[in-house]
C-alpha cells in the first residue's frame, strides 16, 4: 500500500482487490442502489453493538452517553447524505484496515468467479458482502470521522476517498464518540435528498435494527419541506426475533437475514422458535440461498450471532452450531446466560450445550421438511451445501442416522451428478434379495460410472451409489448401515451379491476358480510383491482385469487422497481378480515368451482404471508398444 504524507494527512492506495470491487460494484449494483443505506445503517447497528458488549466490562466506554442511536440526515444545499452513530467508532489503524482494504479468506475465489456479465456479477457481489463500499454506489466521495470510545478527542480520524483509487487519511478532533459517514451525492441521485423517500428505504430494509434510527421531524412551509428541531424513530426499534411470528411479515424476516447475515440474496429457509423449559432462548436461524467463498475453511464460522436478554455478546459463536453446519447464520437470544459470559465460559457452560443441541435439531428438522415438502428447494440446498452437511455423519453421532436421511447421492440409476438419490430411495429400489446398500469411490464422477468394478452389477440391474466428494470417503468409513441394511464397496473384498446368484452361478465359480489356479499363481510369481493374491473375478464382464483390497483394509481411492494431501498412507498390497472370458486373460494361458510383460500390463491397466498412478509409466508404455509389435508382426 503506497502512500504520500503532507504534515498530518496522508494519501494512501486502496488494495487492489478494493479498486475491483469499487468498479464491478458502481456497474453492476447500480439497479439495486437502495442497499447501500441498509448496508451502511447495518454496520452502524454492529458497532453500537459492539460498543454495548465492551461496556459490560468497561461502563465508561459509554462517555456518560448510554443511549445508542444511529442517525440519518440530508443537506439539499451541499448535495450531502450523513449516516451517523455513537457505537464503538475506529481508531486510525483500525479505519485503514476496514476501509481500505479487504481482509477476507475467499477474496482470490471472489475475483476468479467474476465473468463480466452484470446480473450475474451482481449476485456475486452479494454473495460476498458489499458493505462500506456500497456507498460509492450513489456518492462520488465518501468522507468518513470516527472516533473510537476511551480515546480522547484528539484522537479523531478522517478518512476520505473518490473511490477511484487512492484515500486520504488524518487525524482530527472530534468530541463524540463513533463514526460519522457523508456521502457526497452524485448528480443523478437528488432523490435521495428528500425524507420521504429516505424513510421509504428505512423501514423497507431496516425496520428490525434494534437501535433507534432517527431523523429530523419534517413539515411543509410554502409548499416546501422544512426540518424541525425534533427528532423521530423511523423504524420500530424491537428485536425482530422478540416479537410473535403471526405479527413478522414474510418480507421482514428476509430483510433481518440480509443484516444479520450481510447477504446480498433471500435466504433459502429460516427457523423462528422459542424454547422454554429449564432454559429460555430464542433462536432465529436461516439457511444461505448460497455458500460463501470460505465454506472450505473449517475454522470460519459465519453469522450466529449470541444476545443475552437482547445485548449483543458476540458474533460467530462457534460453540452454538456444530461445524458441518457452519452455512447456519442468525441469532440466538439467552435468557439465562449471563452477560459477560465470554468464549471461554460458553466451551464450559452446559446451558450451552444444551443451545446447541437445541439449533442443531432445529436445523436438522428444517432441513428434514424442506427434502419432504420441496424436492426443488432442498436440491438447491444440497449443491451449495451438501458437502459440508456430509461431514456431520463423522462428526454427530447423534444424529448420523438423521443425516444420513438427508444424504443426496449419485448412483448409477440415473447416471448422472444432477439427479442424484436419498438411502431411503436406494433401498426402496433394491432388488429382491438384495440386503447391502453397493457403493463405490473415486477421485471423480467419471471415474466411478466407469468403473470396472460395476461391470456386474449394470448386469444384474443392481444399483450403484457413485461417490467421488473427498468427504465420502470420511463418510461411508463412518457410516456402515441404514436403516439395517449394510453399506459394502464394490472394490473391497470378495464379491458376494447373497441371493442375487443363484446355486448354478456359484458352482460354475468354483469350477472356474480351479480351472485357472494355475494360471492365477503363475501371475502371482510374476508381478511377485506387486500383489497380495491374484484370484479368478465374476464382477467383471468386458474388462480383463481389476484391483481390490481386503474388507478391512483402506481403500485405494483413501489412499491416494491421503498421499495428495502429503499423509502417510499405511502400505498394502492389492489383490488382482482378472476376467476368465477375457481373450487376453485366455491368451495368458497359453503364453510362454512374454508372459511376464503380459501380466505386468495387466496389472497396470487395472491400476489406471481406478484412478492410480504407475510408478513406472515410460516401462508401461514400451512394454504395450513391444506387445502392439509383435501382435501386428505374427
Amino acid at each position: 500500500m503506497s502512500n504520500t504524507s503532507t504534515q498530518n494527512r496522508e494519501t494512501m492506495g486502496f488494495q487492489a482487490e478494493v479498486k475491483q470491487l469499487l468498479q464491478l460494484m458502481i456497474h453492476s449494483l447500480y439497479s439495486n442502489r437502495e442497499i447501500f443505506l441498509r448496508e451502511l445503517i447495518s454496520n452502524a447497528a454492529d458497532a453500537s453493538d459492539k460498543l454495548r458488549f465492551e461496556a459490560l466490562h468497561n461502563a465508561s466506554l459509554f462517555e456518560n452517553d448510554s443511549e445508542l442511536k444511529i442517525r440519518i440526515g440530508y443537506d439539499k444545499t451541499a448535495r450531502t447524505l450523513t449516516i451517523s452513530d455513537n457505537g464503538i467508532g475506529m481508531s486510525r489503524d483500525e479505519v485503514i484496515n476496514n476501509l481500505g482494504t479487504i481482509a477476507k479468506s475467499g477474496t482470490r475465489e471472489f475475483f476468479a468467479r467474476l465473468s463480466g456479465d452484470q446480473q450475474k456479477d451482481a449476485n456475486l457481489i452479494g454473495q460476498f458482502g458489499v458493505g462500506f463500499y456500497s456507498a460509492f454506489i450513489v456518492a462520488d466521495k465518501v468522507t468518513v470521522t470516527t472516533r473510537r470510545a476511551g480515546e480522547s478527542a484528539s484522537q479523531g480520524v478522517r478518512w476520505e476517498s473518490d473511490g477511484a483509487g487512492e484515500f486520504s487519511i488524518e487525524m482530527v478532533e472530534k468530541a463524540a464518540r463513533g463514526t460519522e459517514i457523508v456521502l457526497h451525492l452524485r448528480a443523478d441521485q437528488d432523490d435521495l435528498l428528500n425524507g420521504y423517500k429516505l424513510r421509504s428505504i428505512i423501514r423497507k430494509y431496516s425496520d428490525h435494527i434494534l437501535q433507534p434510527i432517527v431523523m429530523k421531524k419534517e413539515d411543509w412551509k410554502d409548499g416546501e419541506q422544512v426540518m424541525l428541531d425534533e427528532d423521530e424513530t423511523v423504524n420500530q426499534a424491537v428485536a425482530l426475533w422478540t416479537r410473535s411470528k403471526n405479527d413478522i411479515k414474510e418480507e421482514e424476516y428476509k430483510e433481518f437475514y440480509k443484516h444479520v447475515g450481510h447477504d446480498f440474496q433471500e435466504p433459502l429457509a429460516w427457523v423462528h422458535a422459542r424454547v422454554e423449559g429449564r432454559q429460555e432462548y430464542t433462536q432465529l436461524l436461516y439457511i444461505p440461498a448460497r455458500a460463501p467463498f470460505d465454506m472450505w475453511d473449517r475454522d470460519t464460522m459465519h453469522g450466529v450471532k449470541l444476545y443475552v436478554r437482547r445485548v449483543f455478546i458476540m458474533d460467530d459463536a462457534e460453540q452454538l452450531m456444530p461445524r458441518y453446519l457452519r452455512f447456519v447464520r442468525g441469532i440466538v437470544d439467552s435468557a439465562d446466560l449471563p452477560l459477560n459470559v465470554s468464549r471461554e465460559i460458553l466451551q464450559e457452560s452446559k446451558d450451552i450445550e444444551s443451545i446447541r443441541k437445541g439449533c442443531t435439531s432445529k436445523v436438522l428438522g428444517l432441513l428434514e421438511d424442506m427434502a419432504k415438502n420441496d424436492a426443488e428447494k432442498y436440491g438447491k440446498f444440497w449443491t451449495e451445501f451438501g458437502r459440508v452437511l456430509k461431514e456431520g455423519i463423522g462428526e454427530d453421532f447423534a444424529n448420523k442416522e438423521k443425516i444420513a436421511g438427508l444424504l443426496r447421492l449419485a448412483s448409477t440409476h440415473a447416471d448422472t451428478t444432477d439427479e442424484t438419490v436419498s438411502l431411503a430411495d436406494y433401498i426402496a429400489r433394491m432388488k429382491d434379495g438384495q440386503d447391502k446398500i453397493y457403493y463405490i469411490t473415486a477421485d471423480s464422477f467419471n471415474a466411478a460410472k466407469n468403473s470396472p468394478h460395476l461391470e456386474v452389477f449394470r448386469k444384474k440391474g443392481i444399483e450403484v451409489l457413485l461417490l467421488s466428494d473427498r468427504v465420502d470417503e470420511w463418510v461411508v468409513s463412518n457410516l456402515q448401515e441404514f436403516q439395517g441394511k449394510q453399506l459394502v464397496s464394490v472394490a473391497k473384498g470378495g464379491l458376494d451379491l447373497g441371493k442375487l446368484e443363484d446355486e448354478a452361478e456359484k458352482k460354475e465359480q468354483e469350477t472356474v476358480a480351479n480351472d485357472f489356479k494355475d494360471l492365477t499363481e503363475k501371475i502371482k510369481a510374476s508381478l511377485s510383491e506387486r500383489v497380495k493374491e491374484v484370484r479368478i473375478t465374476h464382477r467383471l464382464t468386458d474388462s480383463p482385469a481389476c484391483l481390490v483390497v481386503d474388507e478391512h483394509e483402506m481403500s485405494a481411492n483413501l489412499a491416494r487422497l491421503l498421499k495428495s494431501a502429503g499423509q502417510n498412507a499405511p502400505k498394502s498390497q492389492p489383490i488382482l481378480e482378472i476376467n476368465p472370458k477375457h481373450p487376453v486373460v485366455l491368451r495368458l494361458k497359453t503364453e510362454e515368451k512374454k508372459f511376464d510383460d503380459w501380466a505386468a500390463v495387466l496389472f497396470d491397466q487395472a491400476l489406471l482404471a481406478e484412478g492410480g498412478q504407475l510408478d513406472d509409466p515410460a516401462s508401461f508404455v514400451k512394454r504395450v508398444n513391444q506387445l502392439m509389435l509383435e501382435m501386428s508382426a505374427s
